[in-house]
């Protein structure tokens, strides 16, 4: 299991098209991954963009990304790696 933490920097947070951006990257990979706001325990399915918009992660929250299966450190590093560009916007 590979799991790490990022705060969400761009404006709009994880809404529409930079959650559209970060569904599309997670359906790349294997391996399942979830994604929560750091420290609560609600965790949802990072390849389903409905589930990702009931977060409702706006800019500032610090949120974890887990993943689980063969690829799972490309992945978790990839996603992180989206989230700390700020979905180049």
């Amino acid at each position: 299991m590979e799991e790490r933490e990022t705060t969400v920097i761009n404006e709009t947070g994880l809404h529409a098209r930079p959650a559209s951006d970060f569904v599309i990257l997670a359906k790349k990979f294997e391996s399942k991954l979830w994604i929560s706001k750091s420290g609560e325990a609600k965790e949802v399915d990072a390849k389903s963009i409905v589930h990702l918009l009931t977060l409702g992660v706006s800019q500032g929250t610090k949120i974890k990304i887990r993943a689980e299966g063969p690829d799972e450190a490309a992945a978790v590093a990839s996603l992180i790696a989206l989230i700390d560009v700020g979905f180049e916007e």
